[in-house]
């Protein structure tokens, strides 16, 4: 089977994450993905990479999934070459990379378009 695809055009600003999250979902649930725990999981990782792309990033965001064999993979775009690096948490945040390290097989970032793209490669689903 090849791999399935999305790619979604983020608006810019709070709502980005919510809107992320919410097309995601039915995206992956479209894609026969319904374990409830894993899909929020995967809502709070997404959740937190489109957060860190606003608050961080800025310039156009995107958000793109692939899903092959059981494992699925998400990247968020955005305009800053800034590579994320985790930090000491405080009241203002710097919890996100180390959520995001918790509930995925592993992350990375790489440059894209004169930005970046943050990548997750989730735990693979065992639905």
């Amino acid at each position: 089977m090849s791999p399935l695809t999305a790619q979604l055009d983020l608006p810019p600003g709070v709502h980005a994450p919510a809107t992320a999250r919410r097309t995601l979902i039915a995206v992956l649930v479209g894609w026969g993905f319904r374990d409830e725990v894993w899909l929020e999981q995967v809502a709070l990782i997404v959740s937190e990479l489109v957060t860190n792309a606003v608050r961080h990033g800025g310039g156009c965001l995107s958000l793109a999934a692939e899903a092959h064999d059981g494992r699925v993979l998400l990247s968020v775009a955005d305009g800053s070459s800034v590579v994320p690096r985790e930090r000491i948490p405080d009241e203002s945040g710097g919890r996100g990379l180390a959520v995001i390290e918790a509930l995925s097989a592993r992350w990375g970032v790489r440059h894209h378009q004169g930005g970046k793209q943050v990548w997750v490669e989730l735990t693979p689903y065992r639905g």
